[in-house]
């Protein structure tokens, strides 16, 4: 298959093979947790201990940034209910520093109050700060800033990548360093990096990512993440650091002098890419079964997913570009714990499994959160979003968002002029992700490199030019989707990349603008007065009124395609393609009243109404 399969592809495919010979071993029954004082995890030949004695981590992925702030606690009190005792957490580089040198922990990016609630809860932490992390996040959690300028080699030790990943750390670094057990708080052990052979084979640059740590006071212990195949052949351990195998593992003590095996990704559950038939649906208990009946350190990936808020969700894809899928809002990853944070009947069956095999009995679950609906409201016409659009930049030829105006995320927009002429074939190129073409206002057709199963890996970008008496505007409107975030392909710009040809005539002379939908654009977009639609990009506006705040579900099923804000929150991206049909709203975003909806979409140019459930459905 052109572009080959990733590692994700691979890993559905006899999940925990390896598994299948238990191993019957004594259940440690050393169990303390944070309370202040120093505490020290060591290696041993079959796991870990801590403060000597033998220990299991059993661990629960949690996100930070895709959970509600209000809802931190909560959450880390159903993983800590379910009987684990470590909770897993990924850190976003391009969450805490948005731009180079402007460091951000406010919101879902304040790591250490997300550090202290796990202390208070008592529950330890498996910390996994990157710098890359992949997580089906926006460029693996890489800043987009990273390609503004020149062919930087990302994950490598070139100092346009390896110096700002320096910073990065060391900042970091300051900030957990008072969170390590070893000085009395909940962090028992560091990631380094995360999933580096399925990229490369540099050893010297995990070594320095390691290094970078300890010369920031960060001593370890560490770990590194990876699947197996990827990992015997690209030869990337360390020393003395423990090897965490995703989604398979292996005897202890085969692959890295000095460091112990274990599960670092076990999966629960999968993601979801828009266009599957629907979401992911993962059998899991005989697998867990097995990892309890050996005795194994491991961490579930995820306990509980939350939501793509924003602009977070990134997208998978061939080695060579191919077979581009972008990941839906909702990352409830069919995990134990719901995108609302309820207990699945997979949440329950795997805590009686865990209360049988420790010997525990379960805490009572924390209180769960409210649901709510509403009735149908009918959207109107919002302002003209091109109003909207920055100021144009000049370009003999197409470059990227990132290139021409240092913006990450959002909306592109490329217009020049074609000379009178018969009907021809427009040739585009590289279109990342989906273009809108229009010929002096008509729509004359869309592009999108987004694969669907059947289809070819690379799309075909051409588009038919009727015949022009005279020169014609043309205008392709750019949706770009989350960058990619695994594998080799990982560094794509997004934008109108070209070349763009008119039959075999080059086509030149651009004038690009950009829509980042950050904050300032969404006020200058909720500012603009109704007006009739234009058709390729529509503002719609709706309001609910509410009585009481609690979680709702927003259905989007029948609208085309575009982005949703509730009161200025951007909850995501809907999709009619699917599976996703509802977009996770958390109580937090709503007001008591009135509250207002925004939709931005690319095909609609009717009203459509609106409706909120209780529930995600069925998809």
């Amino acid at each position: 298959m052109t572009g080959g399969p990733t590692r994700r592809d691979l890993l559905r495919i006899g999940v925990f093979a390896t598994l299948s010979a238990p191993a019957a071993r004594a259940r440690p029954v050393h169990e303390p947790v944070p309370d202040g004082r120093p505490h020290h995890l060591t290696f041993v030949p079959d796991g870990f201990a801590l403060d000597g004695q033998p220990f299991q981590i059993r661990a629960g992925e949690l996100h930070p940034v895709r959970i509600p702030r209000s809802c931190w606690r909560q959450r880390i009190q159903m993983v800590r209910a379910m009987g684990l005792n470590t909770v897993s957490v990924y850190i976003m580089w391009n969450v805490v520093e948005p731009q180079p040198g402007r460091f951000v922990f406010d919101d879902r990016g304040d790591i250490s109050a997300f550090l202290e609630l796990c202390r208070a809860e008592g529950m330890w932490v498996y910390l996994r700060p990157g710098p890359y992390v992949c997580a089906e996040w926006d460029l693996g959690g890489l800043p987009a800033w990273l390609l503004y300028e020149g062919d930087v080699r990302l994950r490598t030790t070139d100092p346009a990548f390896l110096s700002p990943a320096s910073r990065y750390i060391a900042l970091i670094a300051s900030l957990v360093a008072p969170y390590m057990a070893s000085n009395g708080g909940p962090i028992l052990m560091l990631q380094v990096e995360n999933e580096y052979a399925s990229f490369g084979h540099d050893r010297t640059y995990l070594e320095a990512i390691a290094t970078c740590w300890r010369s920031n006071g960060i001593e370890g212990p560490f770990s590194i993440a990876d699947g197996l195949p990827q990992l015997r052949a690209a030869g990337t351990t360390l020393h003395d650091v423990a090897v965490g195998l995703d989604g398979e593992t292996a005897p202890p003590g085969t692959l890295s002098p000095g460091g112990p095996v274990w599960i670092s990704e076990a999966y629960p559950g999968w993601l979801t890419h828009w266009g599957d038939k629907s979401m992911a649906r993962v059998d899991f208990e005989s697998d867990f079964r097995t990892i309890l009946k050996r005795n194994l350190s491991f961490s579930l990936y995820v306990a509980h997913g939350g939501t793509n808020f924003g602009f977070g969700a990134g997208a998978n894809a061939g080695h060579d570009g191919g077979r581009f899928q972008p990941v839906v809002t909702s990352y409830d990853y069919d995990a134990p714990i719901t995108e609302n944070g309820h207990p699945s009947a997979k949440y329950q069956s795997m805590r009686a499994m865990l209360a049988g095999v420790t010997g525990r009995p379960s805490r009572p679950l924390p209180e769960l959160s409210r649901a709510s609906d509403f009735q149908p409201v009918m959207a109107r016409h919002g302002g003209d979003p091109r109003l909207a659009f920055g100021r144009a930049v000049s370009s003999d030829i197409p470059q990227s968002l990132e290139t021409a105006l240092h913006q990450p995320h959002g909306i592109g927009r490329y217009t020049c002029m074609l000379p009178a002429g018969p009907a021809a074939t427009l040739h585009l190129g590289a279109v990342h992700d989906v273009a809108s073409v229009f010929l002096d206002q008509t729509d004359i057709g869309t592009v999108s490199r987004v694969w669907r199963e059947g289809q070819p890996p690379h799309p075909d970008t051409s588009i038919a030019i009727p015949a022009r008496a005279h020169p014609a505007r043309l205008e392709v409107l750019i949706d770009s989707f989350g960058h990619i975030g695994y594998g080799p392909a990982l560094g794509d710009r997004k934008g109108l990349l070209g070349p763009v040809m008119l039959g075999d005539m080059p086509v030149t002379g651009w004038k690009i603008q950009g829509l980042s939908l950050d904050e300032a654009d969404v006020a200058r977009l909720r500012a603009l007065p109704e007006t009739t639609p234009r058709a390729g990009l529509v503002l719609f506006r709706a309001d609910v009124h509410l009585e009481t705040v609690a979680d709702i579900y927003v259905d989007l099923g029948t609208w085309p395609r575009g982005y949703a804000w509730v009161n200025g929150h951007l909850l995501g991206r809907y999709w009619s393609m699917g599976p996703q049909r509802r977009l996770f709203c958390p109580a937090e975003f709503w007001r008591q009243g009135s509250n207002d909806i925004m939709l931005l979409d690319w095909h609609a140019t009717d009203p459509h109404s609106i409706s909120g459930f209780a529930d995600a459905g069925d998809a």
